[in-house]
């Protein structure tokens, strides 16, 4: 037995000497199984709401959503950024029987939540929570949906929100050139490219917001996909129960707007000097899911722009070393043209160049075929990625809805596949032949054009991008000398109820100190906060966060900002916001009817409006007089 064993040892020895290693190159592998996903169960209920079912037993969950046929495409274009505050007042706000501060309350107890989003062309009321408490978690998603209360104070609380999104948009530069480029593509005055300002919010009222859910949130407007570990029979009699009384009518939803945006080709330069960088956008309007040519399109695409192997980071980043991060999509929508973009920032000194060499990449792929191994590493790229299309149920659901929602066929992601498969060299050139316009290419740039050796003009006629915020307009009560009158009998009521004016006056400075807790929904985070204010106008804000801390300074005209990142002089548009601070300081307002340049206007039998070098404030007081609410 001994002998036989050393023969065999010998022999493999030899064959191993005689046989080389196979390389990972030589490596064959069988194909890819069929993917196959579960199919849900689909049902109607007596309200007439669609519902999509899929069971999935593996884990003792349930989540489902809400689709809703709305968008902020239907925002008047007076009170632009409605649909958002209503969506997410129609969860904060809570509900007719609990506030939302209750139900959050309740959810965090139970490991569960739901939650209401906005988007461009659809909405979403979302739920999630464990099995042995379905019946809650239901309960709470079907009274935010169908019985939203939108509580004022939310309201209020959602629209300064969004005023500080709009005062902080131009703070990340590299946000700035992809939201000016869709603006451009899609036209500055239509709803698919304007921009939310202050005036628009300032429109909003809680009518506005309780009128647009009415229109839109009913049963036969909604979809409603629900996954997880139950049985299709038990979950359809129980959202029967739930949702059957739910009968609200409304006439049907119209089609969404149009685009009717013509190429806008040109250059677009945004001056922004804090920036060692220059960060741009180029593009131009594409297509839809649904045209003949968009698998092709996808193919050409991951060649050009998408990952490490791509033409535009082995060119731009590789060889030449100008930019760190660059890449291109061609983003189709489900309903209306998308855009072909191409995005990325680039060291200041070498933008030109950079803008150059993108616009050489994209005539190389419109003058000639691609390679072969090019052509089928992207067709795998993009096939390899149809597995997470369906590696958990809720993907699968929310695929099957998207596809319901916008008239898709249920096959239409297997269309798609068996045509990526068929793409050819000749049909990505093609391809970019007809869609990708070199001349239709809309660049938008934002930088320091005098940390650019080359000007932008090298490239042609630069238009010029306002990144300014409108300030809102002042909208004051009426007054006349009787409520004037009021108003200074009012405050000087509530300096009385405070121990007097001259007690006031004597205040020379005063600090707040807060400790905050963000909710769940924007982030959790905690900060704390120091508030300083020395007469007659310095101002010093600390906010101490996670990442750092930030500091604030004005000596009334003029000021400083210190961040993680460094310090620079405070920007003019964040000094009138400090320069509000200091007007609404609580012992400074207390002291308006003695500061020249101001007014006291009663609006009302406990509330006075203050205004003054442009500022306005409104002071409501208690039944003892004394201040209750500064908005």
């Amino acid at each position: 037995m001994k002998r036989i064993v050393v023969i065999l040892i010998a022999a493999a020895a030899a064959l191993a000497q005689t046989a080389p290693i196979p390389t990972y190159k030589q490596l064959v592998y069988p194909p890819l199984k069929a993917v196959t996903p579960p199919e849900p169960v689909e049902i109607t209920l007596s309200n007439g709401m669609r519902v999509f079912l899929l069971e999935n037993h593996e884990l003792p969950v349930l989540r489902g959503f809400a689709m809703v046929r709305t968008g902020n495409l239907f925002d008047p274009s007076d009170k632009r950024g409605l649909s958002q505050v209503m969506a997410e007042v129609m969860r904060s706000g809570g509900t007719r029987v609990k506030t939302g501060d209750q139900i959050d309350e309740d959810l965090e107890n139970i490991a569960a939540s739901v939650e209401s989003s906005m988007g461009e062309t659809s909405a979403s009321v979302g739920f999630s929570g464990l099995k042995e408490t379905e019946d809650q978690v239901l309960a709470v998603f079907k009274d935010v949906l169908t019985s939203p209360e939108f509580r004022q104070e939310k309201i209020d609380l959602s629209l300064n929100q969004f005023r500080g999104g709009i005062a902080r948009r131009n703070d990340e530069a590299g946000e700035i050139p992809r939201r000016e480029l869709l603006s451009i593509l899609y036209g500055r005055d239509t709803s698919y490219g304007w921009s939310t300002e202050y005036e628009h919010l300032n429109n909003i009222k809680r009518e506005d917001v309780v009128n647009f859910y009415r229109r839109y949130y009913f049963p036969k407007n909604v979809l409603l996909g629900v996954y997880g570990d139950f049985t299709v029979a038990q979950m359809r009699t129980k959202l029967e129960a739930l949702f059957g009384g739910w009968t609200v009518e409304q006439a049907a939803v119209p089609a969404f707007p149009q685009v009717t945006a013509k190429a806008a080709p040109g250059i677009f330069f945004a001056e922004k000097a804090d920036v060692t960088q220059t960060f741009f956008s180029i593009g131009h309007l594409g297509g839809t899911l649904r045209d003949k040519d968009y698998p092709a399109l996808e193919v050409a695409n991951n060649i050009l722009g998408e990952g490490f192997k791509s033409r535009l980071m082995a060119q731009i980043r590789t060889k030449l070393g100008y930019a760190y991060s660059i890449g291109a999509t061609w983003a189709a929508n489900y309903n209306h043209p998308g855009t072909f973009r191409i995005g990325g920032s680039t060291k200041s000194a070498s933008t030109v160049e950079t803008i150059q060499a993108i616009k050489t990449e994209i005539e190389k792929m419109r003058t000639t075929e691609v390679s072969a191994v090019e052509l089928s590493e992207a067709k795998q790229a993009v096939l390899n990625s149809f597995v997470f299309f369906f590696d958990s149920p809720e993907k699968t659901l929310n695929r099957v809805l998207q596809y319901a929602y916008h008239g898709y066929p249920k096959d239409f992601l297997f269309q798609y596949q068996k045509t990526i498969e068929s793409v050819t060299r000749a049909d990505v050139l093609r391809v970019m032949k007809q869609s990708v316009q070199p001349e239709q290419l809309t660049i938008v740039a934002v930088g320091n054009p005098k940390e650019m050796p080359k000007p932008l003009s090298t490239l042609g006629t630069v238009t010029a991008i306002d990144l300014t915020i409108p300030e809102p307009k002042q909208q004051l009560a009426a007054a006349d000398a009787a409520s004037l009158a009021r108003g200074k009998a009012l405050l000087q009521s509530a300096q009385a109820a405070m121990g007097g004016a001259d007690r006031l006056a004597g205040i020379k400075d005063l600090t707040i100190a807060l400790d905050l807790t963000l909710p769940a929904a924007q982030g959790g985070i905690t900060m704390k906060q120091t508030v300083r204010y020395l007469a007659p106008g310095h101002f010093r804000q600390d906010q101490v966060l996670p990442f750092g801390t930030i500091v604030a300074y004005i000596n009334g005209d003029a000021g400083w900002l210190s961040t993680p990142q460094g310090t620079q002089d405070m920007p003019a548009q964040i000094v009138k916001q400090a320069q509000g601070e200091v007007f609404r300081n609580l012992i400074t307002l207390m002291l308006s009817d003695r500061l020249a340049g101001r007014t006291v206007n009663a609006v009302s039998a406990n509330a006075v409006e203050i205004s003054g070098g442009g500022q306005v404030a409104r002071l409501e007081f208690d039944a003892a007089g004394l201040p209750a609410k500064l908005s």
